[in-house]
């Protein structure tokens, strides 16, 4: 039988370290559990329910101090030159029982900005946007500013897309092709596919992709990204653009997450599209 020494010596020191680092973080989760002594207090000498009653009450004062965090950024976020209004309360109630859930400080940050709005401009923000943000992880917020960042209005919809290439559907130029569609490569911008289906996960996108109907031979086509603008002329009338297309959700959370802004992608559709499209 091998002894403990014998684990210890045959292991090699990194192991070891990450061994007694991961231990640590555990027995931090002893205090928000009422596993760990504080004042007069010894879980030792609890009963199972001084030690409920501990952890819960660990809990609440962790949500009221959540609750505080919000309502303190809120505050910096609220203009004092402009009107405000009473929130319902029903969405008022839900937005409080959700948000003192909230731990990570990035994301309070997130909870107070829609706050803010709300009392300037009700009605952005649904329950069903609040419920969303509340399984939001910061990895998937992230995601979320990076397509953000590369997502575009086309002319006058309000609408963002997540624009993929686009199609030769006809004509005599389809057949000195070998491909009709031609691909803009998402995953060379940092936004891979496993990306977007973590964002179709996350209520943020559609599943699938969508294409547009054909583009007017000739006529100006804007595309406007979050800092610049781009006009394309088809060269024929057989295009369509491919896209992805955000959720209701995603459109709704579009109004708070700052963009992540990638020049590179939008240098490499200008450089993409200049085949079957004047690019201006």
């Amino acid at each position: 039988m091998t002894s403990q020494s014998d684990l210890h010596s045959s292991e090699p020191q990194v192991d070891s370290h990450l061994e007694m680092s991961a231990r640590k973080k555990v027995l931090r989760l002893s205090r928000q559990l009422g596993l760990a002594s504080e004042g007069d207090y010894r879980p030792a000498n609890a009963s199972i329910l001084q030690r409920a009653e501990m952890r819960q009450q660990k809990q609440l004062v962790q949500r009221q101090h959540n609750i505080e965090t919000i309502y303190s950024l809120t505050l910096s976020y609220t203009p004092s030159d402009v009107t405000g209004v009473d929130l319902d309360p029903d969405w008022l109630n839900q937005f409080l029982q959700m948000a003192e859930q909230i731990n990570n400080r990035t994301m309070q940050d997130l909870w107070a900005r829609i706050l803010a709005s709300e009392v300037v401009n009700p009605g952005n923000f649904s329950v069903r946007t609040l419920e969303t943000l509340t399984k939001l992880t910061l990895k998937e917020a992230h995601i979320l500013e990076k397509a953000l960042g590369m997502a575009v209005k086309i002319n006058q919809e309000s609408r963002l897309k997540l624009l993929s290439g686009y199609r030769r559907t006809g004509g005599i130029g389809q057949y000195f092709r070998k491909q009709t569609a031609v691909n803009l490569g998402l995953s060379n911008f940092g936004m891979p596919y496993s990306h977007l289906l973590t964002l179709v996960d996350a209520g943020l996108l559609h599943r699938g992709d969508f294409e547009t109907g054909l583009l007017p031979a000739k006529a100006p086509i804007e595309l406007h990204f979050p800092a610049s603008k781009i006009t394309l002329k088809p060269k024929s009338g057989y295009l369509l653009f491919s896209y992805y297309r955000l959720s209701p959700v995603g459109e709704e959370l579009a109004m708070l997450v700052p963009p992540k802004i990638d020049e590179h992608y939008i240098g490499a559709i200008k450089a993409l599209f200049a085949k079957d499209f004047t690019v201006e």
